[in-house]
């Protein structure tokens, strides 16, 4: 019986990468027998450059990934659901329009954290600094 991989390869490292720029969770990736355990990917991320800059591009492109998603669940008309075995397709009711939300909203929030300049909410600057010139007299009646 062999044991989970714990020995960094290119391979490895780039299906990894891939599956994550895919869309995939790294918990969903390494559940499987034949992946590395999160702790191992950790390490390889501690010790590999190479890996450490493709797992980032990885993410980043997992959040346009996500972004793709939000278009397709907000199209659905309909939900998969099994009934007895067998996948039925049912409108969406309230509770799958609300369950969709919570999907969208998941992946919005998720997105905006892998890749923030794109996804992240705009912040502006207001400047609320007015330069008032006055004498040190007027300055002085102001406190009255």
């Amino acid at each position: 019986m062999t044991g989970r991989p714990s020995d960094y390869t290119e391979e490895l490292a780039a299906d990894i990468c891939v599956r994550l720029a895919d869309g995939e969770s790294l918990k969903a990736i390494c559940a499987e027998d034949q992946m590395p355990h999160r702790a191992t990917v950790f390490r390889w991320l501690a010790a590999h450059e190479s890996f450490r800059d493709m797992y980032a591009r990885a993410r980043e492109e997992q959040a346009d990934t996500l972004a793709d998603e939000l278009v397709a669940i907000a199209d659905e008309a309909s939900v998969s659901v099994k009934h007895e075995g067998e996948e039925v397709r049912l409108a969406l009711d309230a509770t799958g329009v609300a369950h969709n939300r919570l999907r969208v909203d998941t992946r919005k929030w998720v997105a905006a954290k892998l890749k923030p300049r794109k996804y992240g909410e705009k912040v502006q600057n207001e400047n609320t600094n007015v330069n008032v010139e006055m004498t040190h007299e007027q300055w002085l009646a102001s406190l009255d």
